[in-house]
């Protein structure tokens, strides 16, 4: 979302961090509330209603929606990404992402990120209609390399999603690359690290 802001930030005013920051908030709750209500819509559309309220809220023009919905498809990734990957998969590790995101919108981005050979799997919880951090989302990983939750590395930066792989048995990492406060949901991750490249240290 930053990176999409950003490049815009002329057109969206001295508060575009505000606004990438309520239209990520907003995309997440809708997922969750999709999710409780049992009312799934997939996560493209969910991203594009979450960016129409961020617009409405900040009174701005709709002629930049279009133009934030492209750079959504073309994420910079971060800089140490493609050198841990690679170094995970020269020990023989099996690399996946398990993602909200649509398979298409997935595929997309990973092209425009160059990372094709990246990953060994591109998992979507298109599969099951129902998103993060509900079980049977992590579920798909174990079932995809028919293998148990404590097989599992699990990393990501948000708290939430540490704790839901957690939760269901993952070892579960959290990317702490912005100094945050974990969240208080009856579960503490094992290992916090300061950026990837520090996964390596901790996979032998």
């Amino acid at each position: 979302m930053n990176s999409a802001s950003k490049i815009l930030k002329k057109q969206l005013g001295k508060k575009w961090f505000e606004f990438s920051t309520l239209w990520r908030t907003k995309q997440l709750e809708y997922t969750w509330l999709r999710s409780l209500m049992g009312k799934h819509k997939d996560f493209w559309k969910v991203t594009e209603d979450s960016l129409d309220y961020t617009l409405e809220a900040f009174k701005v023009s709709r002629k930049v929606r279009s133009k934030l919905l492209t750079l959504y498809k073309v994420l910079s990734p971060y800089s140490d990404l493609k050198a841990t990957i690679r170094m995970l998969k020269l020990q023989n590790i099996k690399t996946c992402i398990l993602s909200n995101g649509s398979p298409s919108l997935l595929k997309t981005l990973i092209k425009n990120a160059k990372c094709e050979n990246l990953f060994d799997k591109l998992i979507s919880v298109e599969k099951v209609k129902i998103y993060k951090p509900h079980p049977k989302v992590y579920e798909l990983v174990t079932k995809q390399y028919k293998c148990k939750p404590k097989q599992v590395c699990f990393v990501s930066s948000n708290p939430w999603d540490v704790v839901g792989g957690g939760v269901y048995g993952f070892n579960a990492i959290w990317v702490n690359r912005n100094n945050t406060t974990f969240d208080r949901l009856s579960f503490k991750a094992k290992y916090k690290i300061n950026k990837l490249s520090e996964l390596i240290s901790l996979i032998k």
